[in-house]
């Protein structure tokens, strides 16, 4: 992985732990590249944690990420609301671009070139206050669970 890919993967995860998210990254669990679990491991966790979150967080990739093209696959299977972070000037599938049709799915427009998540904090605000609101007055200490890729 390149220096600035990692460097914004740290951001994005500082990011939402600060809102109080409980961020589960498989690059960061994969010691970025250094530690990978083995196919079957890797698959289950990450399947376990797409089931289980709020919300998944995730640069779909240009080029795109297998990987990461599945695990939107079953975030969209499963109902789990997503946040699909769309790099400017890329160039992304159209089942990525159109999932917004059969799925909860908030596209995020970044910066391809520098780290900035402004509109992100908007997006991230934007669900909060959904889930408030579905959940009644829930106790803002309790931590979010967010998978973020």
């Amino acid at each position: 992985m390149r220096p600035f890919e990692r460097n914004r993967y740290e951001a994005l995860i500082r990011l939402l732990e600060q809102r109080g998210y409980v961020v589960h990254n498989a690059h960061k669990r994969e010691g970025w590249g250094r530690e990978f679990l083995q196919p079957r491991e890797c698959t289950r966790l990450d399947y376990e944690q797409i089931r289980d979150c709020d919300l998944f967080v995730a640069f779909p990739g240009d080029p795109a990420s297998p990987g990461t093209h599945v695990e939107i696959g079953w975030a969209a299977a499963l109902g789990t609301p997503m946040v699909l972070l769309l790099e400017e000037g890329h160039t992304y599938a159209f089942l990525v671009r159109g999932l917004d049709a059969v799925a909860d799915v908030t596209y995020v427009s970044v910066p391809a070139d520098r780290i900035a998540f402004a509109p992100l904090v908007s997006a991230l605000t934007e669900f909060e206050n959904r889930a408030d609101q579905r959940a009644g007055a829930r106790e803002r200490d309790t931590p979010r669970s967010g998978t973020e890729r």
